[in-house]
């Protein structure tokens, strides 16, 4: 191994496991030449949080790690991959979540990028996310731990990272119920119940994006001729994947679904609209008639206050109230 390497400015999270436990914790970066010579079965976790591109090439020197991944690590918005090079892989993956409050739902991501060694995981955060989950899944099974290595941990950050996004997909789906009827409504929904489908509609699309690549990693993994994962853990490896499709397929569904409600929405009002159309020509061709009528023959017969200034004002009042009256009603209709 090379000389140790510098401790990296940014936030560190370090771990080393053996025999299905912990037996470091907590270590600066400059610890783990000597510990993985101390424990030579033990693996590595490395996490880095927002580091810049001279803390990673801290790291790289121990790892070798190549320069291309370096620079994949350190820029946001890489998509879902499985990069493979010499002596390591380079996997992006992102971990999600929704909120299905008003006015719309609400996706965040974090960005989650992974160099997977022959002793050690180190993980790359781009953005604040739960550690929790992760290291609660690699500590609940010490069997498999015992005899996973490396790939164990890596199925750990997959089947934690998978199982936030097949249960983002189900909240969305979930929410889709509470505005179905809604805006099945009789003469279209509201406008506020509208733009919340809208909302789901781009929350949808926004999480397929990170959802749908997960299938195809999760096999790549699985085919790799490294063997990265043994016939013990790809039973486990084939869980997750199970996952990552039906939340793809949850997706798909709910998107088709969205899509038919705001269609139907829209016939619905252009139904409405088509019978309050018919009902206002009903009533022009009924007033057309008598005007016509009277127009044609001149029948312009005094009336009340004829050729006097209290007619013309009464006159004028009765245009206003009128023509005030009906706008109130179709404002309160919707229809202006």
């Amino acid at each position: 191994m090379t000389s140790p390497p510098a401790v990296p400015a940014c936030p560190t999270t370090t771990r080393l496991y053996e025999g299905g436990g912990v037996v470091a914790e907590g270590f600066g970066t400059d610890e783990i030449p000597r510990l993985l010579k101390a424990h030579p079965d033990a693996v590595l976790w490395l996490d880095l949080f927002d580091p810049e591109e001279a803390d990673l090439q801290a790291v790289a020197a121990e790892f070798e790690l190549h320069p291309l991944a370096i620079e994949d690590a350190v820029h946001d918005h890489q998509r879902p991959k499985l990069d493979r090079y010499p002596g390591h892989l380079f996997m992006n993956v992102y971990d999600v979540s929704v909120a299905t409050g008003d006015p719309a739902p609400v996706m965040r991501k974090a960005e989650i990028s992974a160099f997977i060694t022959a002793r050690a995981l180190i993980t790359v955060r781009k953005s604040a996310s739960d550690l929790s989950r992760m290291v609660a899944r690699w500590d609940a099974d010490a069997d498999l731990a015992r005899h996973g290595g490396v790939a164990f941990l890596v199925y750990g950050l997959l089947d934690v990272v998978v199982d936030g996004q097949f249960a983002a997909a189900r909240t969305l789906d979930e929410a889709m119920d509470k505005t179905e009827d809604t805006m099945l409504d009789e003469g279209g929904a509201p406008r506020s119940v509208r733009r919340y489908g809208f909302g789901l509609r781009k929350a949808l699309a926004e999480l397929r994006r990170p959802v749908a690549p997960m299938p195809g990693l999760i096999a790549e993994v699985l085919r790799l001729e490294s063997k990265l994962v043994d016939d013990r853990l790809a039973p486990y490896y084939r869980d997750v994947d199970d996952h990552a499709r039906r939340a793809t397929e949850t997706i798909d569904s709910a998107r088709e679904r969205i899509n038919g409600l705001l269609e139907a929405d829209l016939n619905e009002q252009s139904n409405d609209l088509n019978d309050v159309t018919r009902k206002l020509a009903a009533w022009a061709a009924i007033i057309a008639v008598p005007t016509a009528l009277t127009g044609f023959f001149g029948q312009n017969v005094p009336y009340w206050g004829y050729e006097r200034h209290s007619g013309f004002l009464v006159s004028t009042m009765l245009i206003v109230i009128s023509a005030g009256g009906l706008w109130l009603f179709l404002k309160r209709r919707g229809w202006l």
